[in-house]
């Protein structure tokens, strides 16, 4: 189970320079393994709005949510303390930590392109480093069909 960071989906959404490796992640893993913090998606809203792209933000709701089965998580207010003392601990920004606590509260594999996570004790994986795994980490048999998106949105 993967908690995948901002950047990660940008990356894709955005056709940037590890695009095809996003790309290559998201249609090897089924999407019911994927989460995403409301923070994260709030994240790619802004970012997609700010650059006029309110048909790529539809595509990745559609996509993600309503023919995938991305799992949205968020934190609740009593989990702030826990935040800034990731903040401190880590010397982790606050978008960061977020991302840490939540893939701590979920026991999720942060996939991430921040070298920031490096320093922490769970660390995190690029979608490359999660594709090398034995495909028995992340292609478990599921009870439904898996819904894929390999599409650019």
């Amino acid at each position: 189970m993967y908690l995948i960071d901002t950047n990660v989906w940008l990356e894709r959404i955005l056709a940037q320079k590890r695009s095809a490796e996003v790309g290559s992640f998201l249609s090897h893993v089924p999407s019911e393994y994927l989460h995403l913090t409301d923070y994260s998606f709030h994240s790619v809203c802004l970012a997609l709005t700010r650059h006029k792209l309110d048909a790529a933000l539809l595509a990745f709701v559609r996509d993600s949510f309503q023919d995938g089965a991305v799992g949205l998580v968020a934190l609740l207010p009593t989990d702030s303390e826990r935040v800034l003392g990731v903040m401190r601990g880590f010397n982790l920004d606050f978008d960061d930590a977020y991302q840490y606590v939540e893939a701590e509260k979920h026991d999720l594999t942060l996939v991430s392109f921040d070298t920031d996570f490096d320093r922490t004790e769970r660390g995190r994986k690029t979608p490359a480093e999660v594709l090398e795994e034995p495909p028995a980490a992340h292609d478990k048999p599921s009870t439904k069909p898996a819904r894929r998106r390999s599409r650019k949105p």
